[in-house]
């Protein structure tokens, strides 16, 4: 059952495309900004799982789940190795057991038999299981009212994941095709998201290119090149999302590409100068603890994945909020996968998210900009003279600059979690007002702009 204040979002009304007056937001074809926000996990896309083959991950159960809290929007994520191993691995806490990946986006034909007995890749061939399953989860997805990110390439298991190249399709011991993607030797295969070697980029951009074609029709798609790839990839990474663009130029429908973090050590400036449409960085400039206003350079999807891996909490939700920002939270959902539940403390960020895409839709975006000096808590989102939201972290007694309206404000109080409303005295501009939270903890104070 959707929670307080929350209603099923609408199917996108065409493909998104930057704000033209709030480059901080997406919009469709109805103008108005769009805040995106919902959760996300490893095998929304591919299974994973500690049998061979792995069980099935219910898709259709997942975007109940997301729906169930109000979200639109979630990331499709994409594995590369046929195996995760994690034994040995010091942060291993996060991930429960060894896991098979499957399906690839290349067919398995042989001749011959892969480092996990399975036959080789054809890696002249695409698999058309996974694209149907990209196909089709893409279209559920939009049916509930879900945007989702549709991940291209992920690059951080060939850095940090043991016998992640031993298990690589572009490994020349997987593929029947004689591609070696370590060129270097050191048995990682880093050189694969590099433009380094002409025959290995040709092959990733025949899959990218059937994958846009596959997909192009849907208005609820977003692209992201690669997951927490090295910083090595840059150039890599500013011509995939080129290509993108080019071949989408081409077709009906055009839709945002993102890049996200480069693990390990990459920089923020790299997103942002990059030809991306939206970016997620990592947690330096105070992404995580106290979200800076980028003012349009990009559209910023702040995702924990890159913030704290597993982490996050209501403050960061409304933090990043009054900031101007986009929301995803990698959750672990079912445990199965992304190491056990932790409902009870994840839940009220969850329940967070929805509200925030329930309390956007309420008003227009497109004027709204942060504004840390409008209220004493330094986290307000506003149209001065015309509506405020302040976040109160610790709720308590705060003030708000009012001087740029000499009406009246309707006050409203909102639980930051439960979206519960509790109306308060209508009060008048012209000057600085004190407001006291009527309950303890973190508040929301809606003030909008009244008639009467």
């Amino acid at each position: 059952m959707l929670g307080v204040g929350l209603s099923r979002p609408a199917p996108a009304a065409g493909p998104l495309r930057v704000h033209r007056e709030n480059p901080r937001y997406f919009t469709d074809d109805s103008g108005r900004p769009i805040l995106l926000a919902g959760c996300h996990t490893w095998p929304n896309i591919v299974d994973m799982g500690p049998t061979d083959p792995p069980a099935a991950f219910d898709f259709e159960a997942y975007l109940d789940w997301l729906a169930g809290y109000g979200h639109n929007f979630t990331r499709g994520w994409t594995w590369e190795p046929t195996r995760w191993h994690t034994s040995g691995m010091k942060n291993r806490a996060w991930r429960n057991a060894d896991h098979v990946i499957s399906p690839l986006p290349w067919r398995r034909t042989g001749p011959g038999l892969a480092a996990d007995g399975k036959p080789r890749f054809d890696l002249e061939q695409l698999e058309p299981e996974y694209l149907r399953r990209l196909e089709e989860r893409v279209d559920l997805a939009g049916r509930r009212g879900i945007y989702m990110s549709v991940m291209l390439f992920e690059g951080y298991g060939v850095q940090f994941q043991r016998e992640a190249w031993a298990n690589h399709p572009f490994n020349p011991a997987n593929n029947v095709n004689g591609i070696d993607g370590d060129l270097n030797g050191d048995g990682k295969g880093i050189e694969v998201h590099q433009l380094v070697q002409p025959g290995v980029t040709r092959l990733q951009e025949a899959y990218v290119r059937r994958v846009i074609e596959t997909l192009n029709r849907f208005d609820n798609l977003l692209y992201e090149i690669s997951n927490e790839t090295h910083p090595s990839s840059t150039d890599f990474q500013y011509h995939m999302i080129r290509f993108v663009k080019d071949v989408e130029a081409t077709l009906p429908k055009q839709h945002p590409v993102g890049m996200t973090y480069q693990n390990k050590r990459g920089t923020n400036e790299t997103l942002f100068n990059g030809p991306a449409d939206w970016v997620s960085p990592n947690s330096a400039g105070g992404f995580r603890d106290d979200p800076p206003d980028m003012a349009g350079r990009k559209v910023v999807i702040a995702d924990t994945d890159h913030l704290w891996g597993i982490g996050g909490d209501v403050d960061w939700v409304w933090k990043t909020v009054t900031a101007g920002s986009n929301l995803l939270f990698m959750d672990t959902y079912d445990g199965r996968v992304l190491g056990r539940r932790r409902d009870k403390e994840f839940d009220p960020v969850r329940r967070a998210l929805g509200q925030a895409v329930a309390l956007a839709r309420e008003f227009d975006l497109s004027a709204c900009v942060p504004d840390q000096h409008a209220a004493s808590t330094g986290r307000c989102l506003s149209r001065r003279g015309y509506l405020y939201l302040i976040y109160a972290a610790e709720g308590g007694t705060f003030s708000v600059d009012l001087t740029d309206a000499s009406h009246r404000f309707a006050a409203t109080w909102i639980d930051p979690v439960s979206g519960e409303r509790t109306p308060a005295s209508a009060v008048g501009g012209g000057t600085r007002r004190s407001f006291t939270s009527p309950a303890a903890g973190p508040a929301l104070l809606l003030l909008t702009r009244s008639d009467s």
